[in-house]
């Protein structure tokens, strides 16, 4: 198989294993001699949809780039990567299930090229774990437990 440019991006706020599968899974369309090139969404990208990462835009970069799957990290300053898309001319783009329509799909397709469609993993997301981090806060306080010893 020839090698291939693939395109995909994550906010990447608290890497877990959804993240990593989801890029492991990007790569192998990219074949052994293709790159992988990963955008994170700047601060602002990610606002357009979901709240304010918690990690900088600098450590998230430096943790996606740490992954082995991935060849480039690049960052993306909007929420839609059309820009990136744009500018890199992947051959395939690798989207979420869990995005609806957007104009970085309908250009790619313009261009001959391929978008391929990879799961969500809903129970693997920053939020939820945020979430989950804040409730067990929640008990112990509750029990009036001191995690500060």
């Amino acid at each position: 198989m020839t090698g291939k440019i693939v395109y995909a991006y994550v906010v990447a706020d608290l890497l877990h294993m959804g993240h990593v599968l989801f890029l492991e899974n990007a790569k192998t369309f990219a074949g052994s001699d293709g790159k992988l090139i990963v955008g994170v969404l700047t601060d602002e990208a990610t606002m357009e949809k979901k709240p304010k990462p918690t990690l900088p835009l600098s450590e998230r970069m430096k943790l996606v780039q740490s992954l082995k799957c991935v060849d480039i990290t690049v960052a993306q300053d909007t929420y839609s990567p059309l820009k990136n898309v744009m500018a890199i001319k992947p051959d395939i783009l690798i989207e979420s299930s869990s995005h609806s329509e957007m104009p970085a799909n309908e250009y790619m397709i313009s261009q001959g090229k391929k978008v391929v469609a990879l799961p969500y993993y809903s129970a693997q997301s920053s939020s939820n774990i945020k979430e989950s981090i804040i409730n067990t806060k929640r008990q112990m306080d509750e029990l009036n437990v001191n995690y500060y010893k």
